[in-house]
């Protein structure tokens, strides 16, 4: 099973709307998805709750610490949602249940010096630094453009990890969030240019780089 963790420690960081969206993607393509939401606020599953029961369903887990399994039998994807303020223990114990961890970054001041902290802690735990857990960035919610997201892509190309998407700010994901929706379940004339910034991430996300060295 294909197991994929959304994380930062920052909280709003838009983790809830990469995960959600992401789980999407998949069922939308056919596949068994499951959705675990480790964050008390239970974003994710709020979102899963107004989605229409004839789209792609995709299985909702409430992950308490212990209590989630490592496999859901005939899944073939489990996309994570992690809270927000997590360390120590328990971030190790959230990684060590995934094979590609993917970071979203903020285009703000307090946003890139917090993830700097976080990469480097992230950096640390063994299965991150053995390769053994792959991680890769995301700019969210950025205004292209501007001198904010020009500093957060500089941060970004810095850190030596895979900086592998750019997704801008836009009503689009409010609008597919309102429904229980994803982004790619809009009609593409709405969403072109936002599927077409999902496509890095994507294609690295289904690339021999973003899983496990054997």
């Amino acid at each position: 099973m294909r197991k994929i963790l959304i994380l930062n420690a920052k909280g709003g960081s838009g983790k809830s709307t990469l995960a959600t969206n992401l789980a999407a993607h998949y069922a939308h393509r056919g596949e068994h998805v499951v959705l675990a939401d480790f964050d008390p606020q239970r974003s994710s599953l709020d979102w899963l709750a107004t989605r229409p029961t004839h789209y792609a369903p995709i299985h909702g887990l409430a992950a308490a610490d212990g209590d989630m399994p490592r496999a859901v039998p005939g899944a073939s994807h489990m996309i994570m949602d992690a809270p927000a303020a997590v360390r120590g223990k328990e971030l190790k114990a959230l990684v060590r249940r995934a094979q590609t961890v993917v970071i979203p970054v903020l285009p703000s001041p307090m946003d890139t010096r917090a993830a700097a902290h976080f990469i480097a802690e992230l950096l640390t735990v063994g299965r991150v630094s053995r390769e053994k857990t792959r991680l890769a960035v995301v700019a969210n919610r950025v205004r292209e453009h501007t001198l904010a997201y020009q500093a957060l892509e500089r941060f970004l190309k810095s850190l030596g990890i895979p900086f592998v998407a750019t997704l801008r700010d836009t009503q689009n994901y409010v609008r597919a969030a309102e429904r229980g929706l994803g982004i790619f379940e809009l009609a593409p004339s709405l969403v072109s240019h936002d599927l077409e910034q999902w496509q890095p991430l994507l294609k690295w996300l289904r690339s021999k780089r973003s899983l496990p060295r054997a």
